[in-house]
């Protein structure tokens, strides 16, 4: 799976688990070690654990996808998951305001994803 499939991947299954400010930056240019941050927050440990374990399992269930290393835990309230191109950051709102990486990398383009619109149904003529 390519970083950027990756990435977007994990936001989505961060969002299903109704994770909050979820956002990837493109990092490649900028560090050597990774290509993507995906950053998201989690309001309390037991939606941090969810967060964290949606992405292990899905991940690993559906893709055969595990973290080359995971780092800090759910009750230091920030948990790295590392997959080499792509390093996930669940973070408590406090620590991830304390640690301000979107301000630490803010040279570092976000990645958006598409929406499309729905087609609007035609209304019957009255």
């Amino acid at each position: 799976m390519e970083a950027k499939q990756l990435a977007l991947l994990c936001r989505k299954l961060a969002e299903d688990k109704k994770a909050e400010d979820v956002v990837v930056l493109d990092v490649h240019k900028q560090s050597s070690v990774t290509d993507y941050f995906v950053i998201c927050s989690g309001t309390s440990e037991p939606h941090l654990r969810a967060i964290v374990g949606e992405l292990e399992q899905r991940l690993r269930e559906d893709h055969g996808l595990r973290p080359h290393s995971e780092d800090g835990s759910v009750g230091g309230r920030w948990v790295v998951l590392d997959f080499f191109d792509v390093i996930v950051h669940v973070m408590h709102p406090d620590v991830r305001k304390q640690y301000d990486l979107e301000g630490l990398w803010s040279d570092a383009a976000k990645v958006r994803t598409v929406t499309r619109k729905r087609k609007t149904p035609a209304r019957p003529a009255a």
